[in-house]
């Protein structure tokens, strides 16, 4: 009998996946998200919002009943909670609701962490709302601190005060990021709740593993570059002394067990402080930024697949750590704010050795907005290598390539 799965959102790719893995699909998409396609292989489509669990809840109930799916998979952000518990809801195997909700909930997350055996994971964090909270924060913990929305993605809406100087700019940026209603992906994260955490210095890592009954197998440490609060690359494998690794790893794992995660794939931020191994946060899903590409490309491991396989039996878990086949690392694409007048080089950049891929999100005519998070940069590079600098060097070539002009007179049609 073939065995039945419930999407909710996600890619295309994951219910092609699904299909040729030998499931029945019924997919809960949102409207803004929908894809023909998916109207040709799953087995049901239903357009819905499937963040509101008012909705959600009898809609689940009333798609188990008619096509009994004995699991629930998303690999997008805003359905972790969900699917979480609908799977909790008509009692089916998963990460419980309470993990996917702490995982989805940084200042919850905090709170939790820092009641455990795991607190010196952790750093001070308080919820604020205005200047008087943020100078509180700051008096109780000193600075500097970083200021972000409690359940928001792709580092929108960050700020680091270093002196009370910044304490305004961050109350109003607050402020205007609670009023703005032209968010990409705005029908999913409703900017509200802000929360100020301890600011943790030191080299930032992700650690992208996938858990199998409760064992936590890492799959890989990633290197990552940033410009302040921005990324602006990655690489795998990081280039990291073994005992650094061991120290991230260690507390990845342990951080996995406090927050309950017993299934699937992981992402968990991580900063090597003075004071030992930090976590920044963490998620119970594949890292975004196309770091699901980078690790198919370096490990071969096909995340995607795997999170819809597993439940299901359809592969072994693994019995340990997989070596790398290559080294791969991606960078990310910026121009001036403005309307684009020209885009030049793509192809030159497809051309040099080790290029992956060139994924531009902009064309003529574009409106680039002020680099105010992940979502406004335009594009990135992919490369693979036979060690970790070449593949970085790779993407640094690709990307030297690429030139995007813009015209600023524009610009201020583009809300910071």
């Amino acid at each position: 009998m073939t065995s039945t799965v419930l999407v909710l959102g996600g890619r295309i790719q994951t219910v092609r996946k699904a299909v040729d893995a030998g499931l029945r699909v019924v997919l809960i998409q949102h409207r803004e998200h929908f894809v023909p396609e998916s109207a040709q292989l799953a087995e049901a489509v239903v357009i819905a919002d499937y963040t509101d669990w008012d909705v959600l809840a009898p809609l689940a109930d009333g798609l188990h009943r008619a096509y009994g799916f004995s699991r629930v998979v998303t690999l997008t952000e805003p359905g972790l909670v969900p699917a979480g518990r609908i799977a909790e809801r008509l009692g089916l195997p998963g990460n419980s609701a309470r993990t996917c909700e702490l995982l989805a909930d940084k200042l919850g997350m905090r709170e939790h962490l820092a009641s455990g055996p795991a607190a010196d994971l952790s750093v001070a964090a308080a919820e604020v709302n205005d200047a008087d909270d943020l100078r509180d924060f700051a008096a109780a913990h000193g600075y500097p601190f970083v200021v972000k929305p409690v359940d928001a993605t792709a580092s929108l809406g960050v700020w680091k005060v270093t002196d009370p100087d910044d304490l305004q700019a961050a109350a109003d940026g607050m402020a205007a990021l609670r009023a703005r209603t032209d968010l990409q992906w705005g029908s999913f994260f409703h900017i509200d709740r802000f929360m100020a955490d301890q600011y943790i210095p030191g080299t930032e890592y992700s650690v992208e593993a996938f858990s199998f009954d409760g064992r936590h197998v890492v799959l890989a440490v990633t290197e990552k570059f940033s410009e302040g609060v921005l990324e602006i690359g990655h690489a795998q494998p990081a280039r990291i002394s073994a005992a650094d690794e061991e120290a991230i790893t260690t507390a990845t794992v342990r951080f996995l067990d406090a927050m309950g995660l017993t299934t699937g794939p992981s992402h968990t931020e991580i900063r090597l402080s003075p004071h030992g191994a930090k976590v920044i946060e963490g998620h119970n899903r594949i890292g975004g930024d196309r770091i699901v590409d980078l690790l198919e490309a370096a490990y071969g491991a096909d995340l995607e697949l795997w999170t819809i396989a597993w439940p299901f039996g359809l592969m072994e878990a693994l019995p340990g750590r997989p070596e790398p086949l290559c080294s791969a690392a991606t960078r990310f694409l910026t121009a001036a704010p403005g309307t684009v007048t020209t885009v030049e080089g793509a192809d030159k950049a497809a051309t040099v050795e080790g290029a992956l891929d060139v994924d531009l999100t902009v064309t003529t005519g574009t409106t680039v907005r002020p680099l105010t998070g992940n979502w406004d940069r335009i594009g990135q590079v992919l490369a693979t290598g036979p060690d970790t600098d070449a593949a970085v060097a790779a993407c640094d070539r690709m990307a030297e390539a690429i030139t995007v002009t813009t015209d600023p007179s524009t610009k201020d049609t583009a809300a910071s």
